[in-house]
């Protein structure tokens, strides 16, 4: 379907939906510095044609979402997760199943904390508890659970990139998505280029998505985890190497009756070797 920019608040996001509206709406909420084109197209069809009503969006600085002069960003990481919420409303949607990865997943369990009546369902990809547990049991807290690998500590710390310049943005974010995939795995880098030099030339401001890496918390809930009531699925790849393994299982003791689903040998995202098996935990979750 074609691409709709929706203002909310004053707030200009580029959303694209895929299915019937009569369906089971699904949001995808993907993570920090990258658009709606990481949920790739054909896994968006996989879900639609599984019966879901399915919803993409670009964040704010990136894609066809509204962009910020340089500088600090004019906004929060709260500020993200309302988005969310004027997705939804603009789609005049009152609630929805939603999926969040990475930074993603984040958002999705603060939606799910600050605007639970707007979430039917959780599924949480590749990602780490986004606040305390507050339950009396360790806490959820980052620096509690594993750091991320070597590798990809490596990468960030060396990587150096020219965001005024395309070839160079498009080279480190390769490079990046192999990291990403974790290593046990074959990586496509060919595929990877294609959809990065896509991202890239669709952008308005490539350069604009590195307002995230600077971005504040904002206002965010104080709620524990293990408030969330919604029926709450945690898939996590077992090579993940930014979130290891022991962030989604905190997330699946963390949440009352959540499950987890491991992938094997998978890394951060969702890999297509893994697109048929994350869409049927997906459309078995969200009936």
């Amino acid at each position: 379907m074609a691409e709709r920019v929706i203002e909310v608040d004053g707030i200009e996001l580029c959303t694209e939906s895929f299915g019937d509206p009569a369906d089971p709406p699904v949001l995808l909420i993907m993570g920090l510095g990258a658009s709606m084109l990481w949920w790739e197209e054909g896994f968006c069809r996989m879900l639609a044609a599984g019966g879901r009503f399915v919803i993409r969006y670009d964040h704010r600085d990136t894609g066809r979402s509204v962009t910020y002069g340089p500088g600090r960003p004019e906004y929060t990481g709260a500020d993200l997760v309302a988005d969310a919420a004027r997705v939804l409303f603009a789609h005049e949607i009152p609630a929805a199943h939603v999926v969040g990865v990475s930074a993603g997943g984040a958002f999705a369990q603060l939606l799910a904390l600050d605007h639970a009546d707007r979430v039917r369902s959780l599924v949480l990809i590749s990602t780490s508890p986004a606040v305390p547990a507050g339950d009396g049991l360790s806490p959820d807290l980052p620096a509690d659970l594993p750091p991320p690998t070597e590798e990809f500590v490596r990468f960030v710390s060396a990587a150096r990139v020219d965001r005024s310049d395309v070839d160079s943005v498009i080279e480190h974010e390769v490079a990046y998505a192999g990291v990403l995939a974790g290593g046990r795995r074959p990586f496509d880098e060919a595929a990877a280029h294609v959809l990065v030099r896509r991202d890239v030339e669709r952008a308005h401001d490539v350069g604009a998505a590195s307002h995230h890496d600077v971005l504040t918390d904002g206002t965010v809930p104080q709620a524990p985890l293990s408030s969330i009531a919604v029926p709450t699925l945690v898939i996590h790849g077992s090579a993940d190497p930014m979130f290891p393994l022991r962030h989604g299982e905190a997330l699946a003791e963390r949440i009352p009756g959540a499950r987890l689903l491991v992938l094997a040998d998978a890394g951060h995202g969702v890999d297509r070797a893994d697109w048929e098996t994350v869409a049927a935990a997906i459309l078995d979750h969200t009936v």
